[in-house]
C-alpha cells in the first residue's frame, strides 16, 4: 500500500482535500506529542533514579528509658539487643551508612566495642526522631534519606529497612514512610503495639496505642485485617531537619507518638506492608520470649 501524501494531487474536490490535509496535520501534533512524552518521560526517570538517593540508616538509643532502664544494653542470647539491631541493618542493600546515635557514655562504649559509628547527641532530645535530627547534623556527608531504625528490634529483617526506603523514593508527595504488618488477636488491646489505619493509595491515615478502627461490640472482629506498627521509619532530610520546629501536637501528645505530630501538620506518610513476625522488646518480660522464639529457629 502507497501512504497518501499530503502534497500530492488529487481528483478529489478541494474540501476533500482540505479534510484530509487537516487530518494530516493532526496526526503530526498528535505524534510530536507522543514523542515529547516519551523524552520528557526518559529524562524525569534518569532524574527519578537520582532522586532521595542517599541513604543513612540512624539507630537513636538512649539508656534512661522510662518503660525499660538500659534496655540498649541488655542481653539477649549473650549479645546486646543494640549490637543485634545494628548487625541486621548492616544487611540493608539501600544503606550508605549506619550509625548509632546515643547520650549515653556507656551505650556508647559498647557500640564502639563491636565496631559502630557512634554520635553523641544531647539529653534534651524528646524522642528518636529529634536525636536521629541532631546526629544527622553532625555528620560530614549529606544524605537525603534518614532511616530510624529501632534498636528494640533485634530481628528487624533487612529487607523491611529495604522496603521503606524505596517507598520513599517513589512517592515524592510523602516525607516519610514506615512498615506495617498483620496484628495478632492477642495484641489487639496491648497499648504497647501501636496500630495503623491506611488509604486505598497506602497513605498512613491514623497511629493508635488502641485498637483501631474500632467497632461497636468492643470486640476484635477476626475477619478485619488490623495492622500493626513496626516501628521502623524513613524521613526525606530536609522535612527531619523542620521537624523540631513543629510544635508538638494534641494527638501526638495523647497517644504519645511522634508520627502523629507529622500527620497533624497535613505531610503524607507512605505505609508499606509487610510479612514479618514483630519482636520489639517494649518490656523486661518480651527479652524472654525473644530469646525463646530465637532457640526454636536456631537463630544465634
Amino acid at each position: 500500500m502507497v501512504a497518501p501524501s499530503v502534497c500530492s494531487s488529487s481528483s478529489s474536490s478541494s474540501d476533500g482535500s482540505s479534510s484530509n490535509t487537516k487530518a494530516w496535520i493532526v496526526h503530526g501534533i498528535v505524534a510530536g506529542v507522543a514523542i515529547a512524552v516519551a523524552v520528557g518521560a526518559r529524562a524525569y526517570l534518569g532524574r527519578f533514579g537520582k532522586f532521595r538517593s542517599r541513604v543513612v540508616g540512624i539507630i537513636p538509643a538512649r539508656f534512661a528509658s522510662s518503660r525499660f532502664h538500659g534496655k540498649p544494653l541488655v542481653h539477649i542470647l549473650g549479645k546486646p539487643m543494640i549490637q543485634r539491631t545494628w548487625e541486621r541493618a548492616k544487611l540493608a542493600a539501600t544503606l550508605d551508612h549506619i550509625v548509632v546515635a546515643t547520650d549515653d557514655g556507656k551505650i556508647a562504649e559498647c557500640c564502639r566495642g563491636f565496631g559502630a559509628h557512634v554520635i553523641m547527641t544531647s539529653e534534651s532530645c524528646r524522642n528518636g526522631t529529634e536525636r536521629c535530627n541532631e546526629a544527622l547534623q553532625k555528620l560530614e556527608k549529606k544524605y537525603d534519606i534518614v532511616v530510624n531504625i529501632q534498636g528494640d528490634e533485634p530481628l528487624i529483617e533487612p529487607e523491611i529497612i529495604d522496603g521503606v526506603v524505596k517507598a520513599l523514593q517513589a512517592a515524592p508527595d510523602a516525607v516519610f514512610s514506615t512498615a506495617v504488618t498483620s496484628l495478632k488477636p492477642e495484641d489487639a488491646f496491648d497499648p504497647n503495639r501501636v496500630k495503623c489505619v491506611v488509604d486505598n493509595r497506602g497513605y498512613a491515615i491514623y497511629f493508635s496505642r488502641g485498637l483501631i478502627p474500632f467497632n461497636k461490640s468492643g470486640e476484635v472482629n477476626p475477619q478485619f485485617p488490623y495492622l500493626l506498627h513496626l516501628g521502623i521509619q524513613s524521613y526525606d532530610s530536609k522535612f527531619l531537619k523542620i521537624y523540631p520546629e513543629l510544635q508538638p501536637t494534641p494527638l501526638q501528645l495523647e497517644e504519645d507518638l511522634e508520627q502523629l505530630k507529622v500527620l497533624e501538620n497535613g505531610y503524607k506518610m507512605k505505609v508499606i506492608k509487610v510479612d514479618h513476625e514483630a519482636h520489639g522488646v517494649d518490656a523486661p518480660e518480651d527479652v524472654e520470649k525473644i530469646e525463646s522464639y530465637m532457640r526454636e529457629r536456631n537463630l544465634s
